[in-house]
């Protein structure tokens, strides 16, 4: 499949990218990822090894938009929270009887 990333076109195959993948550790996820094998790798990590370019010349929706395209399992970044959702703290406060709104 062709794709652009960072104005530069790539042809990626699904097997291409297992390929280039295997025996690349992954690094801590603290974005975006996107699961290929068994492992989840950060989408940055992936788009370096799969384009050979630095990290700031792409962004990791052009990764993940190539990597969806091709079959690849991509999530969204895991330690945000919803708005409006309770924070573990206000959560237990509200289990014991306090309140679950944070005072202003």
């Amino acid at each position: 499949m062709r794709c652009v990333i960072a104005r530069f076109p790539f042809e990626l195959t699904k097997n291409g990218v297992l390929a280039s993948m295997k025996g690349i550790s992954p690094e801590p996820v603290t974005g975006e990822s996107v699961i290929i094998g068994r492992r989840r790798y950060p989408v940055k990590q992936v788009g370096q090894v799969l384009t050979g370019q630095d990290r700031r010349d792409f962004t990791s929706g052009e990764v993940v938009r190539a990597m969806a395209r091709l079959g690849f399992t991509c999530n969204e970044h895991p330690g945000i929270t919803p708005a409006g959702a309770l924070t573990p703290l206000q959560t237990a406060s509200a289990l014991l009887g306090g309140s679950a709104c944070p005072e202003a």
